[in-house]
């Protein structure tokens, strides 16, 4: 038996490199951003819903042991809106602290139970609490990212694009102190309308498209672009069934069109589930473009470059 373990194990990193052998990388620096290697402290189970919250909500704070005050990012998990847990997010969690950043690992309200936008006021408050909480952590409060894969890069990216002042789902939570500086979207499902009205859109929506198309359109992030988006890095597996390519390439060309710093990571051979299982090397190119907009919010990008494809490998 411990020999078919062992066997099963090698097989398993076996295919995992061969998966992880190359990638493209589209509108990418000419240079890497210099990171830093940090120990860091985890204080589990923060409460940051208000105490008249529909539901209570907690999250994980990863701090990383610097001199300076840190940037931050906050994680928010997959799941199809309605399941799952900020768990999944832990390994990336772990990845962006050892780099330097703390890291707020949240929950959020599912539906059914919970229709949009209970999910969008969720995060806003996170986001909320974040920055009122950023002197007591020694976190930046100025310079805090997003970070979310699926559902959970949905949320994100609709945080970066619907709360400023003017947008009606700011109200009554967001407004621009909630808006990321930065956002990170692994297999993002950019636009709802485009999924024929599935089990998972109508539970979270709460209804079929032909009746509340104007929600199916507020809760697509690539009908809410905009010139004042923040910056965006787009990461999404070649082969993804689930969330088709083509979602975060017309995202990514949207922003592009606007002249919204945009880059799009492509991991080859791989689905909606393995791109997340694999996304080491996207994760770490995502903490580039973190510490880029982050540490230097105000600083010119680097001249990109139009693609690269790049062999990396390796596994969370």
């Amino acid at each position: 038996m411990i020999a078919l373990d062992r066997i099963l194990k090698v097989a398993a990193i076996a295919g995992s490199l061969a998966m992880t052998a190359c990638a493209s990388h589209y509108n990418a620096p000419s240079e890497r951003a210099k990171g830093v290697t940090s120990t860091f402290r985890i204080e589990d189970n923060l409460r940051f819903s208000p105490p008249n919250w529909p539901q209570a909500l907690y999250a994980d704070l990863y701090l990383p042991d610097l001199a300076t005050s840190a940037p931050a990012v906050m994680l928010v998990h997959g799941g199809g809106w309605e399941r799952r847990s900020r768990q999944d997010m832990g390994w990336i969690a772990e990845r962006l602290a050892s780099q330097g950043f703390a890291v707020m690992n949240i929950d959020y309200r599912f539906a059914p139970d919970h229709t949009f936008p209970a999910q969008l006021h969720d995060l806003q408050i996170a986001m909320r609490w974040l920055r009122q909480q950023a002197p007591q952590y020694r976190i930046n409060p100025e310079a805090i990212g997003a970070f979310g894969f699926s559902s959970g890069a949905h949320l994100v990216s609709l945080l970066a694009l619907t709360s400023g002042d003017r947008h009606p789902l700011s109200e009554p939570y967001g407004g621009n102190p909630v808006v990321p500086v930065a956002v990170v979207a692994g297999g993002l499902p950019s636009d709802l309308r485009r999924f024929d009205s599935g089990p998972l859109i109508r539970q979270f929506l709460g209804g079929r498209q032909q009746d509340i198309p104007d929600t199916y359109r507020l809760a697509s992030p690539l009908a809410q672009v905009a010139r004042d988006a923040p910056p965006f890095f787009l990461f999404h597996g070649g082969m993804d069934l689930l969330v088709p390519l083509e979602q975060a390439e017309d995202f990514h060309q949207a922003l592009q069109r606007l002249n919204v710093d945009s880059e799009l990571y492509v991991l080859h051979l791989r689905g909606h589930l393995s791109s997340f299982l694999t996304a080491g090397p996207a994760v770490d190119r995502a903490a580039d473009f973190l510490r880029r907009h982050t540490l230097n919010p105000n600083q010119p990008t680097p001249t990109a470059t139009a693609g690269e494809t790049a062999p990396d490998s390796g596994t969370p």
